[in-house]
């Protein structure tokens, strides 16, 4: 596993993208060429199937880079077969109630902590021989990452509850439903909108848990960046080839 929990434990900074539709194997390699610590594979609005998503962990976990999925509900059938897989961690949208967010830690964590199924002659393993079922399991949980999306004022209002959730680590703004839930679409420098994500990084900080939010351009995600949001994410692969795309032809077609 890329360890993404101890890295951002330990301090660092990490940037991930979202895979909106590309699904093919080779976007993994791709990713990690470009340097990026990891990725999610939306799947909330997009539809990559099980059998795409464990290919892509599987290398993943080959080249050295993050895999995370964005699940489209908390329930534990999607919970369990993206765990089994191997994946890094998981996102769960729409997170606004800490019974939300204990329930992500209960499908997607091991006793004593949560109370994931067992069985480990599975992806997650390699399918490699577990000497202590007791050692493996204490050993997924401390590295697995689980990211809960702070997209309402609902949310923001209860976040010290959702964050002094024990297995939630990363509390990250989906700018685009918090600003609609706010009556302020699109409004990114709105003082409702900052003053929403300044509390998201003030209660994380106090709970020593991390923040992050995604942004589809670097000036916008660097100002979050310099006030303590440590876990991001930049844009999509959607967004990120339609920009460069337009940005050439502009010059081309002159």
């Amino acid at each position: 596993m890329a360890n993404l929990r101890g890295r951002l434990l330990a301090g660092e900074h990490l940037m991930g993208t979202m895979l909106n539709i590309s699904d093919h194997i080779d976007m993994v390699k791709i990713l990690k060429v470009c340097g990026f610590d990891y990725f999610i594979i939306d799947c909330e609005h997009g539809c990559t199937s099980y059998e795409k998503a464990a290919a892509m962990c599987a290398l993943s976990r080959e080249m050295g880079i993050g895999c995370l999925v964005r699940v489209p509900e908390c329930r534990r059938e999607p919970i369990l077969r993206y765990m089994e897989m191997g994946v890094d961690g998981l996102m769960l949208p729409n997170c606004n109630t800490p019974e939300q967010a204990r329930q992500l830690v209960s499908y997607a964590k091991y006793p004593p902590l949560g109370n994931r199924g067992v069985s480990l002659m599975r992806g997650h393993t390699q399918y490699l021989p577990v000497p202590s079922a007791v050692d493996y399991m204490k050993k997924a949980n401390e590295e697995t990452l689980m990211i809960i999306q702070v997209e309402s004022p609902e949310s923001v209002d209860n976040l010290e509850q959702i964050m002094a959730t024990e297995g939630i680590d990363v509390a990250l703004v989906g700018p685009n439903d918090l600003c609609v839930s706010l009556g302020i679409p699109g409004a990114f420098g709105d003082p409702k909108y900052i003053a929403a994500v300044d509390r998201v990084i003030d209660v994380c900080k106090k709970a020593g848990k991390c923040s992050g939010i995604q942004t589809m351009d670097p000036d916008s995600l660097i100002p979050w960046m310099d006030k303590g949001m440590t876990c991001n994410l930049y844009s999509n692969e959607v967004r990120m080839l339609m920009d460069h795309a337009k940005a050439a032809l502009s010059k081309l077609k002159r």
